[in-house]
């Protein structure tokens, strides 16, 4: 009858009867051994050791173009070519003072920052040398064509005296700041036996004065110049941009 089948399948086996293999078998438990501290801390030195590896390797990818043109004007010259300009080792920097605008604004100077700068000094009565000196700056930075933007024509008056008002139409694409003479003096350095005011000089876009012309630059000669602030702008192309 069911009711008997029902009540065999639920009674224990009878004695003596063989078990199943599964069931003789003992339940089996696979234990993790917890991490010890030490190795803990190590992981977590070599994963910070690994960010720091990524974070440099990041910025040296960054500063790559900058360190290759830089590299490549300064140390791998080909034979046989001279520049026209003197480069000035060590670089200096912008000085951190305030320079004033024609107008008697107060500006830092080292807003000049972030662009290449075609730099001359010169008292405001601006004799015929300083004119001749703003009339090259202003061919040379024309002549560069599609490379106009990235370079500023700056001049630098070392006085209080008015500006005659018939150069300040010419002025009109310079920038033009007075700076006190000591602080000029500092920073800019002449060649032996000239004065500061009879050189063009060049700062690159970081605020480095690095290079400056011949004094008494002629026009025959503006071209040498000219050849020197394009392989400049060509050897920074990578990273320098126009417009500051």
């Amino acid at each position: 009858m069911s009711g008997s089948k029902l009540s065999d399948a639920l009674s224990p086996p009878h004695a003596g009867a063989p078990r199943s293999e599964s069931h003789d078998q003992p339940l089996g438990l696979t234990v993790h051994s917890m991490p010890a501290p030490q190795e803990s801390m190590l992981a977590d030195a070599q994963r910070t050791r690994r960010g720091r590896w990524q974070m440099i390797a990041v910025m040296l990818v960054c500063a790559a173009p900058v360190i290759a043109s830089y590299f490549t004007y300064y140390v791998v010259r080909p034979q046989g070519r001279v520049n026209f300009g003197a480069l000035i080792e060590p670089q200096r920097p912008i000085p951190a003072v305030t320079a004033r605008t024609l107008a008697g604004q107060s500006v830092p100077l080292r807003s000049l920052e972030g662009q290449w700068l075609l730099l001359s000094v010169a008292d405001a009565a601006c004799n015929a040398d300083c004119q001749q000196r703003l009339y090259l700056q202003h061919q040379m930075r024309v002549s560069l064509g599609k490379n106009m933007d990235r370079v500023d024509w700056v001049w630098l008056v070392a006085d209080d005296a008015p500006v005659p008002a018939v150069l300040l139409p010419a002025l009109a694409d310079a920038t033009v700041l007075r700076v006190p003479p000591a602080t000029l003096s500092q920073w800019l350095p002449p060649a032996a036996g000239h004065d500061l005011r009879e050189h063009l000089y060049v700062v690159d876009p970081m605020g480095n004065l690095m290079m400056r012309f011949p004094a008494h630059l002629e026009i025959a000669n503006a071209g040498k110049a000219k050849g020197d602030l394009d392989r400049l702008l060509r050897a920074s192309a990578a990273w320098d941009k126009a417009a500051r």
